[in-house]
């Protein structure tokens, strides 16, 4: 199992991102699998941000809510995190996350730096 993660950049206070990360290798029925997004900003642990079941039930860290949105494209075996009105807080490195087999997979990371 592969995490490609993609969309991360850098944006002024205020503007938007979405990132993407396309999950391949031998998976059976994705879309019954929870999936979702960590950060990591220097000097800090990894914390949560988003998940999504794989019967749909989204959870989001408390300082995204409203502005943050999960979904999921199943048919694609993708996850997007939609950040609208980024913070200079919201700085990391941004992780997707995979469940298969209670096992977990980790994506590449991908940079998202919120500076004007």
């Amino acid at each position: 199992v592969q995490l490609q993660a993609s969309g991360g950049g850098l944006v002024q206070p205020g503007g938007s991102l979405r990132l993407s990360c396309v999950v391949s290798g031998n998976i059976f029925r994705f879309n019954l699998y929870p999936v979702g997004w960590y950060r990591q900003a220097t000097g800090k642990q990894r914390e949560l941000v988003a998940t999504i079941s794989g019967g749909g039930s989204i959870n989001y860290e408390d300082s995204v809510k409203g502005r943050f949105t999960i979904s999921r494209d199943n048919a694609k075996n993708t996850v997007y995190l939609q950040m609208n009105s980024l913070k200079p807080g919201d700085t990391a490195v941004y992780y997707c996350h995979f469940v298969y087999w209670d096992r977990v997979y980790w994506g590449q990371g991908t940079l998202v730096t919120v500076s004007s």
